[in-house]
This record gives structure tokens, C-alpha cells and sequence, in this order.
């Protein structure tokens, strides 16, 4: 007998989850032993979790923070974006991206996507840039690298800092080098539904010491001592702050189920691009299903897996997500295009065309991805796809 897996809206309905949490018996093993420490935060386990991290990114330094909003955030107050800078972000990705650019008091704006990878485009990168302009902040869409070269080529050349959003991206590499490590710094995602999860969390890696620091500071309310270094020596309470900080810590319990997970997440990713195979093999001759095919599949973490529907498919996206979910198949949507938001109709920029992201919104969607996702549930998101094709 297959084993089900639990739907999260625990809906007895759903065959298929669009995603479940790859937890294993280590991991609440790992949890139950740092929940014995009297050190609950900013203490060993987060130094350990860093520095694996570090060495699997291939980055000189890494630091764990409550999550990718939160690492975004910091990154640009740590090279000084703050009001009257734009920074540069693709339409197509989730909320949090913009945000973190609003808590800096800088204004968003919004570029274009490849409509063949959805990644941000370099020419509406180009068309976007003004005076005002300080960083390009590239997101790795669905676990495929932007290209990274050409973006850092457009960076030189107008004096601009890169920040990466790397959520999506953990174990992706442009050519051998780890994304992430392309700009002053990298900031990726242990959400629920990431490829590797802390249930919330997040880190920033650098190969600047200096940027380093800084971020250390500021998650930490820029007090300059940790809590270990204050009950060391000394009086405990007798420490200073060097600039206005945030509460973005990594507690003890997160970071050993992070530091437990990283352990397997290669295993995992091997697993998602094992899944990706099969769903490219078996979609590929569907009339109207188009594909996100990448030929270096080794090189992507395959987050998420997305299909375009077409007009000649026979139904549009809405119909087909409707029809799937009525199968017991969860499907969803990354990302609507954050120029149908109200919230940033007045508080992001737009100096280009966005056809491709506008297109793009009404043909994707994302299909069930998970590590532990079996063959007969692929065949199931499969099947019900052709069966639906007119």
C-alpha cells in the first residue's frame, strides 16, 4: 500500500500535495538534543550551521538570520541603500523581495523577465537604471541562476552593488561557482517549503569581512557583544551598541534541524532533479504545454517545477488549476507580477515594457515538487494533464 502523503490544509480530498516538508527521524533528533542546551539562541549550534553552510556555498563567510526577508534587509542597509536609491528588482517574484527594499526606504523597481526562464532580463535591467540607481538585486528563479556574468558585466559598468536573492537557489551554481557569491552577498530561505527548511530562517553569505560584520551587528539589535562574549567576562550587562539594530537572530533549535538537513540536501535536490526529468519526459508532446527545460539540470536546486498552458492546450491556466484541484492535485502560481499589487502601485518605479512577465502571468503554474514526491504521483499529475488536454 502507497503511503499517503498528509495534505497541509488537511484536505482528504488532495492525492497529491503541492508540496510536503522533507523531515526525517534525524531531524527531530537534532532538535530534541539542542532543546538540552541552557544556550536557546545565538549560540553553538548557529556556529556550526554557519560554517557548514559557508563551506557548501563556497563563501568565506556565512550568517544565519530569521529569515530571507530579513537577510535581504540587511544586506542592503549594510552597503548604505537607504531613501532616494532604487534598486532594481524583476516583476515576477514573491512580495518579500520588494519589501525588504521598502524597509530600507528605497523605492522598487520593477523590471522584466526572460519569458523563456523567468529569470529578470538584462536588457529591462539596462532600461531601468537612472541616476538614482544602486542596486540590481537578481532573484534565481524556480533554482535556474540568472546569468550572472552578463549581470555583473551591466554592475561594473554603471558602479552598481549586487545583491542576490537566492530562496530558491540553495545548491544551484552558474558554471562551478555557487550563486550567491556573484554579489556583495547572497540571502536564501529555509522556509516550510524550501529545499531545505528550519521551518522559518534564513542566511546571508559574503566573501567580504567586512559586510560580514556588519550584518552580525545588525541582527543582533547592533549590540557589540553576543551573548556568550557577554557572560564570559566581565559584567554581562555592560556592553554598547554601535548602530541601530533588528531582532533578525537564528535560535539553537532552527539551526540544528538546518545544520541536520544540509547534511541531505544534496541527496534532496538529486531527488527533485530526478522528478523534473521525469515530469519534462512525459510533458514534453502535450499540445499546448510548453516547458521550462534546462540543460544543466545538475547546476539547479529545481525549486519549483512551472509549465506554460497555451491557447491551443484547450483551457486556460485558471480552468486547468480549477480541473486539477478537483482531481486531488494541488497546483499553484509563482508569482503574480507585483505590478498587480495595489500596495506598490505607488511606491515602485516601472522605465520599461513588462510584455513578458504580463504574458507569462495568465500561462504558468506550478505542479507538485517535493523530494519524496513517488512515481505514482507523478503519473497522476501527468495522466490528469493528458486527459484534460482537448
Amino acid at each position: 500500500m502507497k503511503k499517503k502523503h498528509i495534505d497541509a490544509f488537511e484536505n482528504d480530498s488532495i492525492k497529491v500535495p503541492f508540496v510536503v516538508p522533507n523531515i526525517e527521524p534525524s531531524d527531530r533528533v537534532a532538535i530534541e538534543t539542542s532543546l538540552k542546551s541552557n544556550l536557546l539562541t545565538d549560540g553553538p549550534s548557529l556556529r556550526k550551521f554557519e560554517k557548514a553552510f559557508a563551506k557548501f556555498t563556497g563563501s568565506k563567510f556565512a550568517i544565519g538570520v530569521s529569515n530571507a526577508t530579513s537577510a535581504l534587509h540587511l544586506s542592503l542597509k549594510s552597503i548604505g541603500v537607504g531613501k532616494g536609491d532604487e534598486v532594481i528588482i524583476p516583476n515576477i517574484t514573491f512580495v518579500a523581495t520588494a519589501n525588504a527594499v521598502l524597509y530600507t526606504g528605497a523605492t522598487p523597481v520593477l523590471a522584466d523577465v526572460n519569458y523563456d526562464d523567468l529569470n529578470i532580463s538584462s536588457k529591462s535591467i539596462k532600461e531601468n537604471i537612472t541616476k538614482k540607481t544602486k542596486v540590481i538585486l537578481p532573484v534565481h528563479f524556480a533554482g535556474k541562476s540568472c546569468n550572472m556574468p552578463q549581470i555583473k558585466k551591466i554592475a561594473n559598468n554603471y558602479n552598481l552593488e549586487i545583491i542576490e536573492d537566492c530562496a530558491h537557489a540553495l545548491g544551484t551554481k552558474y558554471n562551478k561557482t555557487h550563486v550567491g557569491n556573484f554579489g556583495k552577498t547572497g540571502c536564501f530561505s529555509f522556509y516550510p517549503t524550501k529545499n531545505l527548511t528550519t521551518f522559518e530562517g534564513g542566511m546571508v553569505i559574503t566573501n567580504s569581512k567586512q559586510t560580514a560584520l556588519q550584518i552580525q551587528n545588525l541582527r543582533n539589535h547592533g549590540i557589540t557583544k553576543s551573548l556568550k562574549e557577554r557572560f564570559s567576562k566581565g559584567y554581562p550587562w555592560d556592553f554598547d551598541m554601535s548602530e541601530l539594530g533588528y531582532n533578525y537572530r537564528l535560535d539553537e533549535v532552527r539551526s540544528s534541524l538546518g545544520l541536520n538537513q544540509l547534511k541531505r540536501l544534496e541527496k534532496m535536490n538529486k531527488s527533485r532533479q530526478k522528478a523534473c526529468t521525469y515530469y519534462n519526459t512525459h510533458l514534453k508532446d502535450i499540445i499546448g504545454i510548453e516547458l521550462f527545460v534546462d540543460p544543466k539540470l545538475n547546476n539547479n536546486s529545481c525549486h519549483l517545477y512551472v509549465i506554460k498552458i497555451l491557447k491551443n492546450f484547450g483551457m486556460d491556466r485558471n480552468t486547468l488549476f480549477k480541473h486539477l484541484l478537483k482531481k486531488g492535485i494541488r497546483t499553484s502560481v509563482h508569482y503574480k507580477p507585483l505590478n498587480k499589487f495595489n500596495f506598490y502601485k505607488n511606491k515602485t518605479k516601472i522605465y520599461s515594457t513588462l510584455i513578458n512577465s504580463e504574458k507569462l502571468y495568465s500561462e504558468i503554474l506550478s505542479l507538485p515538487l517535493f523530494p519524496q514526491i513517488s512515481k505514482h504521483e507523478l503519473n497522476l499529475v501527468i495522466d490528469t494533464i493528458k486527459k484534460l488536454q482537448k
